[in-house]
């Protein structure tokens, strides 16, 4: 029994990491975070944006599904595209390369991590955060239900927020 167990925990473990390793990496951990997220308050500014952080890493399967589920999907798509500078912030809380960047990035961005990862951080033109949402309330099943993601992204466009 104790070896029908073992065998079955290692499938699953097989599982979950090929599903993950399918899926594409969007998070690059060469790019400094603060300057990633200066950079996009610039761009939002310039095009009358906001901006969405999704801080998570290519550790994290549930990052690269979300990253996945809205590009593929095409109405998504266009609203986040319509409406905001996206970023895929990245951050490893079991890994940290640089513990005082990190320690103000998560500051800055208002210590998102306590929803876990993926978390969502939308900033407005002048860089404040103006909303963080915990992903779990996103998710269905082994991915995410579209009307929900939908649901966020239209209650914190630059329009709905600023009407």
């Amino acid at each position: 029994m104790k070896r029908l167990f073992t065998i079955a925990l290692a499938l699953t473990v097989l599982s979950l990491t090929s599903a993950q390793a399918q899926l594409k990496k969007v998070y690059n951990d060469d790019i400094n975070p603060m300057e990633q997220i200066d950079k996009a308050i610039a761009q939002a500014d310039e095009q009358g944006k906001f901006v969405i952080c999704q801080v998570g890493g290519n550790w994290c399967p549930w990052c690269l599904r979300f990253a996945d589920f809205i590009t593929k999907d095409e109405e998504i798509a266009k609203v986040v595209d319509d409406n905001f500078v996206y970023i895929h912030v990245s951050y490893n809380p079991h890994k940290s390369t640089d513990e005082a960047r990190d320690k103000a990035m998560l500051k800055r961005l208002g210590n998102p991590g306590r929803f876990g990862y993926p978390v969502f951080v939308v900033l407005d033109t002048q860089g404040n955060v103006i909303h963080i949402q915990d992903s779990s309330f996103l998710e269905e099943d082994k991915s995410y239900n579209k009307e929900k993601v939908l649901r966020f992204f239209n209650a914190w466009t630059p329009k709905a927020v600023n009407q």
